[in-house]
């Protein structure tokens, strides 16, 4: 039987219900896929808390991976049985489901099903704020919160490959292992870190280039004096919570940004060349590491494993 999972209300992870998928037929420009992974990403909890609330039938999961069982009307370059991998579209946590089929991008038989299910949006992410929200190059300096996470883990890769040093934050001496093994140049330990004077240290008073802090809560502040003069801040996530309201003198000479993948990728021009360029850098071995595997009735228990903070790399969700 197919299964989808849904949001019968806002609130924690008990609200998430298993039940049946019914199978539909693809109208114009969309295609019938059978999933074999499902990416777990914190914009999913976000969803579920009503933070961004979803419409009826309120299916979060926004990338996944599989295989095309249908083909609609006016759709070409794909046909039954290729393998496909998505990102940016709500209604992933179901077994089968309807895709606009603009959204499908082929996947090679090389990169398993699991790796792009949960590679696509990070690496969407990377692509955004790497390229677009600070231009990154050799000599770029970084600071990367969560960098033992499934994105800051491949946002410390690609900016390595780039040329970039690399500072990253970690709660636990097990997890700054993780990033330095990612490639980190220096990683600071502890939820209570003092980050803006260990930065001072590592930078000689100078700075970074570029913080990517998908901490939010009043970590903000803190990413806003490790920043250089007319450096950039990108506001990404508040796994810590919403941030608290910042003046405008306490930006300094800083540049704010708070820039979202989701809108990122709904430009279609932009989001297929930015997937292609995922799917070679996956094949380089830029990917995600999963770092944990449940079924799709069990995605409860894997939202509580995510929002515990006990997880390095990604999660996925096999139907």
């Amino acid at each position: 039987m197919d299964i989808q999972v849904r949001i019968a209300a806002h609130g924690g992870p008990e609200v998430l219900e298993t039940m049946e998928a019914t199978r539909r037929v693809p109208g114009p420009g969309e295609i019938l896929l059978r999933q074999f992974a499902i990416g777990i990403n914190f914009i999913d909890i976000y969803h579920r808390s009503g933070l961004y609330p979803l419409p009826e039938p309120r299916i979060p999961g926004v990338e996944g991976a599989g295989i095309v069982e249908a083909v609609g009307p006016d759709v070409e370059g794909l046909r039954i049985g290729d393998r496909v991998v998505y990102a940016g579209v709500p209604g992933g946590y179901t077994s089968i489901r309807l895709l606009p089929a603009w959204r499908a991008v082929r996947l090679p038989l090389s990169v398993p099903f699991e790796t792009a299910a949960t590679s696509m949006l990070r690496g969407l992410t990377a692509n955004m704020l790497l390229t677009v929200s600070f231009p990154v190059r050799a000599g770029s300096v970084l600071l990367v919160h969560a960098a033992a996470g499934g994105l800051g883990a491949m946002l410390v890769r690609r900016a390595k490959r780039l040329g970039a040093t690399v500072i990253g934050t970690a709660s636990t001496q097990e997890k700054a292992a993780f990033a330095t093994a990612a490639g980190a140049d220096h990683v600071i330990v502890g939820r209570t870190a003092d980050v803006a004077g260990e930065i001072a240290d590592f930078t000689d008073g100078k700075g970074v280039d570029f913080v990517i802090d998908g901490i939010g809560g009043d970590m903000l502040r803190q990413s806003l004096r490790c920043v250089r003069p007319f450096g950039t801040v990108a506001s990404i996530g508040w796994v810590a919570g919403p941030v608290p309201p910042i003046r405008i003198e306490e930006l300094g000479m800083a540049a704010l940004a708070k820039p979202s993948v989701m809108a990122y990728s709904a430009d279609r021009g932009r989001y297929r060349e930015a997937a292609q360029a995922v799917i070679e850098a996956i094949e380089a071995g830029i990917a995600v590491e999963i770092g944990g595997q449940f079924r799709l009735a069990e995605a409860a228990k894997a939202h509580m494993k995510l929002e515990a903070g006990d997880t390095t790399g990604s999660l996925v969700l096999l139907p």
